[in-house]
C-alpha cells in the first residue's frame, strides 16, 4: 500500500534510506547519496507538504519516494536530448526501499501513474540498477539534467 508519509514514520524512513546508501555505495554507485542524504530537514518538509510517500507492505515501511505534480526548476535545461513533451508532469525523486520486500519502485510508479500520464525522474550514471529497473519500465532516457549542485543526472520520461 501506497499512502503519504506521517512524522510517524521518520524513524522506519531514515532506515530506509541508510539501507538505499549502503546498496548504492555497494553497486558502485557511493557518491550519488553519499552517507548523509537525503537530510532530516528535506524529508521533514516533504511529509510537512504533503509530497513523501511510504510504501508499506506487511505492516511496516519498505520503500520510500518524493512525488509532485510541477515544474521542477532542474528540469528546466537538458542537454544531449530533449523531453518527449511539455505537457503538465508529476516529478519522482528519492526513491529508496529497504530491500525486504521486492518492487518498490514498480509500486511507485503504479500509484504515480494512476495520478498523472507524464513522469519524469533522473538518476546517477552510476545508478545502474536505477536505469536498468526504469528502461524496464518503460522509460525513455532523454538526456543530462543537472541538479541544484551542479552535478549531473540521466533524465527520464514517461508518457502513456
Amino acid at each position: 500500500m501506497i499512502r503519504l508519509a506521517t512524522t510517524a514514520d521518520l524513524p522506519e524512513i531514515l532506515s530506509v534510506y541508510a539501507h538505499a546508501r549502503t546498496f548504492m555505495a555497494q553497486n558502485g554507485n557511493p557518491t550519488q547519496w553519499g552517507t548523509t542524504y537525503p537530510a532530516v530537514e528535506m524529508l521533514e518538509e516533504d511529509i510537512r507538504l504533503g509530497r513523501l510517500y511510504v510504501d508499506v507492505q506487511s505492516g511496516a515501511v519498505c520503500g520510500v519516494f518524493m512525488f509532485v505534480i510541477w515544474e521542477d526548476p532542474t528540469y528546466g535545461y537538458i542537454e544531449d536530448g530533449a523531453w518527449l513533451a511539455p505537457s503538465p508532469y508529476g516529478v519522482i525523486h528519492r526513491v529508496a526501499s529497504n530491500g525486504t520486500v521486492p518492487g518498490t519502485l514498480s509500486r511507485c510508479l503504479e500509484f504515480c501513474r494512476g495520478q498523472i500520464t507524464h513522469l519524469r525522474i533522473d538518476t546517477h550514471a552510476d545508478n545502474y540498477p536505477m536505469q536498468h529497473l526504469l528502461d524496464k519500465m518503460n522509460f525513455t532516457r532523454c538526456g543530462i539534467v543537472y541538479m541544484e549542485d551542479g552535478s549531473p543526472r540521466i533524465a527520464y520520461e514517461w508518457l502513456k
